[in-house]
């Protein structure tokens, strides 16, 4: 365990930390956004899935990665249709809808998967490299743990300020989160309920997908069926434990990514510790935060309710 602690190592940890961080992170404040105008959506880790695969075949096919990392983002935003359609349309369960979402985009991905490769070698495709912020790079250790990660990664920090500025400084964040709150009120007015929750689940939705593109593009170079191991779910324990609240989110985020750098590099330096115990812990956390927190909340109060004019 020793080996840990060394200086190398941590900031590899660190630097791990950023990268592990940056799909999750897109996924939970994009599904921030969704639940803020009252949209539980539960289909978060089935619209990863369906992002990472859009984009492992647009990538493969056409051997560009901006098109790829679009076609995960637009892949993304067709779920948050089918997301609003069930939910804010039909009215259907919020929780049956995102969980049927994800078994059946997680067998069809599978399936296509299949017929895709036809029982060959997966293809594979260079993936994204990561972009030194000239002068910042070469500062000592700080440089190397945040100034020389892929561009996404700084994307990825830099949507909580814009989401948080969008949801508390603008008049569409407003109306969106008193869908969250009171419905009623946005109809009182005349302004379409339906209407401003497509366009917040589309947008939540989109970032899901790009989460979902960055997570197939940035770690791995061919698809895996079970590639995103649970961090659609962590997306949406992060939202809890930030209590619904931008920074709180980006902080939880923080927590989960670190712990699984933890681990990673356990396996790595072949420590004298199962290394599954580690893997287990930003799960554990989880559990833990919501043991912890759950009565001080800040849930929109209609959270998950279908509204009836």
């Amino acid at each position: 365990m020793s080996e840990l602690f060394q200086e190398a190592v941590i900031i590899s940890i660190l630097a791990g930390t950023l990268r592990i961080m940056t799909p999750i992170l897109f996924a939970a404040i994009g599904e921030l956004v969704t639940q803020r105008a009252g949209i539980w959506n539960m289909g978060v880790e089935g619209t990863m899935i369906m992002g990472a695969f859009v984009s492992y075949v647009v990538a493969t096919q056409s051997d560009s990665l901006p098109l790829a990392i679009l076609s995960g983002i637009l892949s993304g935003m067709v779920m948050g249709l089918i997301i609003g359609f069930m939910t804010s349309t039909l009215r259907v369960d919020h929780f049956i809808t995102g969980l049927g979402l994800n078994l059946l985009v997680g067998g069809l991905t599978f399936f296509w998967f299949r017929i895709y490769v036809k029982g060959g070698h997966p293809p594979t495709f260079t993936g994204l490299e990561n972009f030194s912020i000239p002068i910042l790079a070469s500062i000592p250790i700080l440089g190397e743990v945040f100034f020389n990660q892929k561009p996404l990664t700084y994307i990825a920090i830099l949507s909580v300020p814009v989401v948080s500025y969008f949801l508390y400084r603008t008049r569409w964040g407003l109306e969106i989160r008193c869908l969250g709150e009171n419905p009623k009120a946005i109809d009182i007015k005349g302004l379409s309920v339906a209407l401003r929750q497509y366009i917040a689940i589309i947008i939540g939705s989109g970032m899901t997908g790009l989460g979902g593109a960055f997570l197939m593009l940035g770690f791995s170079d061919r698809f895996q069926p079970d590639l995103t191991a649970g961090k659609g779910w962590l997306a949406i324990v992060a939202i809890i434990a930030g209590k619904w609240l931008p920074k709180g989110v980006f902080a939880a985020v923080l927590v989960f990514a670190f712990l699984e750098s933890v681990a990673v590099h356990v396996q790595i330096i072949d420590a004298d510790i199962p290394y599954q115990i580690f893997f287990a812990l930003p799960y554990l956390a989880s559990i833990i935060l919501l043991i912890l927190l759950r009565r001080k909340t800040n849930q929109p109060a209609r959270l998950g309710v279908p509204y009836f004019r």
